[in-house]
């Protein structure tokens, strides 16, 4: 893949001396070659002298040795909205290429969004095709189901030209953080709801919402009109997009069940991203935010098995070990998301160094056309916001022995 590489006048980069960075920014190449630990030095000294010209975001499922140096960190929605409200000139998103998208969508005017690796993208994303989502959206309008009766409505796991789809449809974009809330949005204003990509989170996110299984269908984009009767099509509620995440797909009902007779009393926690069955087993659902969360809430002693990334689920283990928290993951095979472990300690000190430079490298950069639907889109989830989660039946019913035992 062709680097992208932009000059950009040195002067404008920062007011610190140029010297001082061990090591002259060069090709990629000769960066791959060293060790990881060697960045370490090159990377602070980078951060330190381009001040507040540049913010650095890290999503939570880099490996330790990138999102240490992180400004923030969060799910993709915090850092969506961070993205969105910070006034440095330069964006170096250590994440995934739709994060990165996202980010120079919503930025101000004159800023630039750097992704260290661009190898670094989604495989959900890429199960939703622009093309055949307009092929889908066509299909629907001849079965008389058109714009006035579905509203689109993409997860943040998708291209820009999908969200763009789903603005000028009048459609939005959700995060997990707030997938119910955008369901309400939608379900406000028409009747049924055109999932994109990920057809677990929508099916757990509209089961949670009283809509029963038979009244969501899944389209799969390889098949004639969705491989779905057009009578199907017409009574569901939620019409899903065959798509999924490799790495939490991979958890199985098996994995709970396993966990529970090893280990009586642990708490299951998973992300919505998981299998239905997964998530109807488990004790809460929630986004690696929510996650989070649950674990620091829990008394000291508790005993959690993860279902997402093991990333996340290894620093929460390091996290709370001194409170007697013991965090493992569901799967011990370990599920790596291997996208995400593309940003190395290597990728992200060339782009720093090369930025000091005054070159900008893998610049982000969504077409003008496209950014305006997409930022209607992803304006609409910032509108909507995450709402406090609710508890689940077993969830509460925790909750409540956790009380009683206090």
């Amino acid at each position: 893949m062709e680097l992208l590489v932009e000059d950009i006048p040195a002067a404008r980069v920062a007011d610190a001396p140029l010297s001082g960075i061990e090591g002259e920014a060069c090709s990629l190449e000769n960066y791959l070659t060293l060790p990881d630990h060697t960045m370490d030095g090159r990377i602070a000294a980078a951060r330190k002298q381009l001040g507040k010209s540049t913010v650095l975001l890290g999503h939570h499922y880099q490996r330790d040795e990138v999102i240490r140096f992180a400004d923030f960190t969060g799910d993709s929605y915090r850092l969506s909205k961070i993205a969105s409200n910070t006034d440095a000139r330069y964006v170096v998103f250590c994440g995934v290429h739709f994060m990165a998208e996202s980010a120079d969508v919503l930025g101000k005017a004159g800023q630039q969004v750097i992704l260290p690796d661009l190898n670094a993208g989604c495989s959900m994303a890429d199960m939703a095709e622009i093309s055949q989502v307009e092929d889908c959206w066509e299909s629907l309008e001849r079965m008389g189901l058109g714009e006035d009766k579905i509203t689109p409505l993409t997860y943040m796991n998708s291209t820009a030209a999908i969200k763009a789809f789903c603005g000028e449809r009048g459609g939005l974009v959700c995060t997990s953080s707030n997938a119910a809330a955008a369901f309400d949005w939608a379900f406000a204003r028409r009747e049924k709801i055109l999932f994109l990509p990920d057809q677990h989170l929508g099916r757990n996110t509209a089961y949670a919402m009283d809509i029963p299984l038979n009244e969501m269908v899944v389209w799969d984009p390889w098949q004639i009109n969705g491989g779905v009767a057009p009578e199907r099509l017409r009574a569901a509620k939620v019409i899903l997009w065959k798509g999924h995440c490799s790495v939490h797909q991979r958890f199985l009902p098996s994995h709970v069940d396993a966990m529970r007779s090893k280990y009586p009393g642990i708490r299951v926690i998973v992300h919505p991203e998981c299998r239905w069955e997964v998530c109807q087993k488990a004790d809460a659902l929630g986004s690696t935010e929510r996650l989070i969360e649950l674990v620091e809430k829990a008394p000291d002693g508790s005993t959690f098995a993860i279902g997402t990334e093991i990333h996340l689920v290894n620093r929460l283990a390091k996290q709370f070990a001194s409170s007697g928290k013991h965090v493992m993951t569901l799967d011990d095979t370990g599920c790596l998301c291997t996208t995400m472990y593309r940003i190395s300690p290597q990728h992200l000190a060339w782009a720093l160094e090369n930025l000091i430079e005054g070159r900008v490298v893998n610049r982000i950069q969504v077409d003008e056309d496209v950014k305006h639907w997409a930022k209607v889109a992803l304006d609409r989830m910032l509108e909507i916001g995450v709402p406090a989660p609710k508890a689940r039946p077993a969830e509460a019913r925790a909750s409540e022995a956790t009380q009683r035992s206090a």
